[in-house]
């Protein structure tokens, strides 16, 4: 019996989710089944969760890249101008897109549906707490697993801004969960210590993002500026502090030996999180990420994982 236990977590990052779906689409093509069941959790935040969904509701890899080729232009399309102008006083995009692109894809599958234990951020607006979807991995987690699959992927990837906060079949606005945990690296790790209860020295880590950039905040002589410097990149500045800490966390809970991050390094505003036109590419750098990680990585795929057995199940 394996007694490693692997965790899978993926970043947010909108259509960049191109690039994290190719890169494990091209690892699946070299191992013996799918990448699922080779992770004994799967964790994942906006686009990654939508990704971490359709894994553990049985999708493979390739098609969950197939969703974004299939669906993105139309989910982000449009004329560019109205677009502008509706985002100064509404989100840029209707979710209605969004919705039908999962609706789709999901059907009437709901989170209890997975093969995989998942645990799926988003922030709820009224309270101003975070709101963790997750599988019925543990005796306390009662409700969430009767979820639909399509209210998980809206709530966690209802961007400010860019979509509109998702209201729960309960009335509960919530939105991306990106806004606390887009790197959700740090999440996964104090789940399965301190929810699951897995030894820290058992377990390994393939933490896979949606491409970063230098920070490029100008150095001291920049500090000192207002507004009219600081609108746009003080919000990088605070995506890059979270995803520092997210990764100190779990790096002091587990060792840095055990956290593989796959996150590859581009020039900056070279991918945005709604251009279309950019699928192509990140599906190319997804494919020559993996050829070139995959003999540093394929521990991960040696031995697929336990099945999972839920403390509760869907009744028809």
């Amino acid at each position: 019996m394996c007694m490693i236990k692997r965790i899978l977590t993926i970043d947010g990052g909108g259509i960049k989710g191109v690039f994290p779906a190719s890169f494990l689409t091209h690892i699946e093509e070299k191992i013996d089944g799918r990448v699922s069941e080779y992770f004994d959790l799967i964790v994942g935040t906006s686009t990654g969760g939508i990704i971490a969904l359709g894994l553990g509701l049985g999708f493979s890899a390739k098609d969950t890249l197939g969703f974004y080729k299939e669906h993105g232009p139309v989910i982000f399309g449009g004329n560019g101008m109205l677009k502008r102008l509706r985002s100064l006083f509404y989100a840029k995009y209707d979710q209605r897109a969004l919705r039908s692109a999962l609706e789709s894809t999901f059907g009437d599958k709901k989170l209890g549906n997975s093969s995989v234990r998942l645990v799926i951020p988003s922030l709820n607006l009224d309270t101003g707490g975070v709101y963790i979807h997750k599988t019925a991995h543990h005796e306390r987690f009662r409700t969430d697993y009767k979820r639909d699959a399509v209210d998980v992927a809206l709530s966690t990837s209802a961007a400010p801004t860019y979509f509109p906060a998702h209201l729960m079949p309960s009335g509960s606005p919530l939105v991306d969960g990106g806004i606390w945990a887009n790197n959700p690296v740090g999440l996964a790790v104090v789940e399965a210590i301190g929810v699951l209860g897995w030894p820290a020295s058992d377990i390994k880590v393939l933490s896979i993002g949606c491409t970063s950039e230098p920070i490029g905040t100008g150095g001291t002589a920049r500090t000192s500026l207002g507004l009219s410097y600081w609108g746009i990149r003080v919000i990088d500045l605070f995506m890059h502090a979270q995803d520092s800490a997210s990764l100190g966390t779990a790096a002091v809970l587990t060792s840095h030996e055990q956290i593989t991050r796959i996150d590859p390094l581009v020039s900056p505003r070279k991918y945005k999180l709604d251009s279309y036109k950019a699928i192509p590419s990140l599906e190319g750098l997804g494919e020559s990420c993996a050829r070139d990680r995959f003999p540093h990585i394929k521990e991960f795929f040696v031995e697929k994982a336990e099945p999972f057995v839920p403390n509760y199940k869907l009744t028809n």
